[in-house]
């Protein structure tokens, strides 16, 4: 069965591939699964019928048979859940690579994803200096934590999982912002991750479509 995933037809990151989707191809392409895409507008988002898929009428969504997901997140951890390559084998240590995949959504993702719609949506707004670095002192506490997790382990959870995806597309918004050079094992973990073949395939896709978008 080929599973269909929704993605922007004209995304906001202009094929930088930021956009979530990105996570569902790339967890994919690792597994050596096809998948169909199906472009989706601002405006058909927030209509019914991809509401039915998405309650809050956002990217992206998973459909295989009767079977329908919504959240990047939850997709993945289907994905690694149901074929091999994404969360490893070891009911332990899979534990704790589920538990790597809740912290670069929920304590990671947060104020990474407010800095970059800040930056978009606040610019010219009074308080916009003053909120971005706020967002940065925070940005840096999680940073620092993450950095000295990581280590000098290539993988955030020992082998390459479903949450060195997760982790590595949020660490990606950070391009630009000199942040991430702070430590000098994360720059390193996000090229390491962006080398992988996979990763490489899923980006070359989500990027034709914003190339295509501009006509």
């Amino acid at each position: 069965m080929t599973p269909t995933i929704t993605a922007f037809e004209a995304s906001p990151d202009r094929g930088r591939g930021l956009a979530r989707d990105m996570r569902v191809r790339w967890a994919l392409e690792e597994i050596g699964q096809p998948y169909d895409v199906r472009l989706v507008t601002f405006e058909s988002m927030k209509q019914p019928a991809h509401k039915a898929l998405q309650p809050f009428g956002q990217i992206p969504t998973y459909e295989a048979g009767d079977l329908v997901l919504f959240e990047s997140g939850a997709i993945l951890l289907h994905l690694g859940e149901t074929h091999p390559g994404l969360l490893p084998a070891d009911p332990k240590a899979r534990a704790r690579a589920i538990a790597w995949m809740f912290a670069a959504l929920n304590t990671v993702e947060p104020p990474i994803f407010d800095r970059s719609l800040a930056t978009i949506l606040e610019r010219d707004k009074p308080w916009f200096e003053e909120r971005v670095a706020g967002l940065d002192k925070l940005i840096r506490l999680r940073l620092a934590d993450l950095s000295a997790a990581l280590g000098e382990r290539d993988w955030i959870a020992g082998d390459f999982t479903a949450a060195d995806i997760l982790m590595v597309t949020t660490l990606r918004r950070l391009a630009g912002t000199g942040l991430l050079e702070e430590h000098p094992n994360l720059a390193p973990y996000v090229a390491r991750a962006e080398a992988r073949p996979a990763y490489q395939r899923a980006f070359d896709d989500q990027a034709a479509v914003f190339e295509a978008s501009q006509g």
